[in-house]
């Protein structure tokens, strides 16, 4: 299967169409940027990339849309387990000024890896693990920044959900300074089912929250550890939380009395670099 790059359209020559007959069509991209996002359009074109195991991003689907190629596309994007939102017409021509029929999927560098295949592949290694969680972060530049700290802490992945969670866009990998090109990225549908496979492999499960009654300086983080940030506004779910094996909590002086959730992890990872005498 070929990618091809868009190239500069000349305004007097229509960009030809994808026909759903075409069967043997590759798949056009179009660069969102010069660096990376991009963008994949049609339904044949998509399908292709989704049945390809293409890190499809997120995907966009025109309210309404019918027919039988729509049937089958609908059918992969529910066995990957895809994010998709509905949205009408005027969004995809927005997006693209190509022949969508119906249908834009955005991709990304970034390669996700399967958490199972990671913890398993660190156990081999004999390395004491440090997982970070991020529980449904939604700002991108928090995702950003984050990111960019776990690598620099030496952090050996970073989980995020498939659903609900800010996008890793080229605005999340700016703010990341490329830190997310080189961070291993595991996207998972089930959190709950990560933190019980962490805890098989031996994982203290650490959950960062205010109500801790724990302080995150009396944490044995020289244990592997998996470490779980929670969303901006709602924090850890309780679902996690009933899993964490210790709730650990910063010291708050000042009348707000919450960090800001990239703040708080760069402090609790930098607090096992210190535990772990790692420099």
């Amino acid at each position: 299967m070929i990618i091809k790059s868009s190239q500069k359209r000349d305004s007097s020559h229509p960009k030809k169409a994808f026909r759903e007959s075409d069967e043997n069509q590759s798949f056009h991209v179009k660069h969102r940027s010069s660096e990376h996002q991009q963008l994949v359009f049609g339904m044949r074109p998509v399908l292709e990339a989704i049945q390809s195991d293409t890190q499809i991003e997120k995907l966009f689907v025109q309210t309404g849309i019918d027919g039988a190629l729509f049937q089958e596309l609908r059918a992969a994007i529910r066995e990957k387990n895809l994010p998709f939102q509905m949205v009408p017409v005027e969004k995809l021509n927005r997006l693209t000024s190509g022949n969508h029929q119906g249908v834009v999927a955005t991709i990304s560098p970034i390669r996700y890896h399967s958490f199972a295949e990671v913890v398993q592949s660190l156990e081999d290694e004999g390395v004491v693990p440090l997982i970070l969680l991020l529980d449904h972060i939604t700002d991108v530049r928090n995702m950003g920044a984050i990111v960019r700290t776990a690598e620099c802490a030496g952090v050996h992945a970073v989980v995020i959900p498939n659903h609900g969670s800010a996008q890793l866009n080229e605005d999340a990998i700016k703010t990341s300074s490329g830190a997310l090109l080189r961070m291993t990225i595991c996207r998972e549908s089930n959190l709950k089912t990560v933190v019980n496979l962490a805890k098989q492999y031996g994982m203290q499960i650490c959950a960062a929250t205010e109500k801790g009654a724990t302080s995150y300086l009396g944490v044995d983080f020289q244990k592997p550890t998996m470490l779980i940030m929670g969303s901006e506004d709602t924090g850890i779910s309780s679902d996690l939380l009933r899993l964490a094996d210790v709730r650990a909590a910063l010291p708050i002086r000042g009348e707000i009395q919450s960090l800001n959730v990239s703040v708080a992890a760069g402090i609790f990872m930098y607090e096992v670099l210190r535990q772990r005498k790692i420099h």
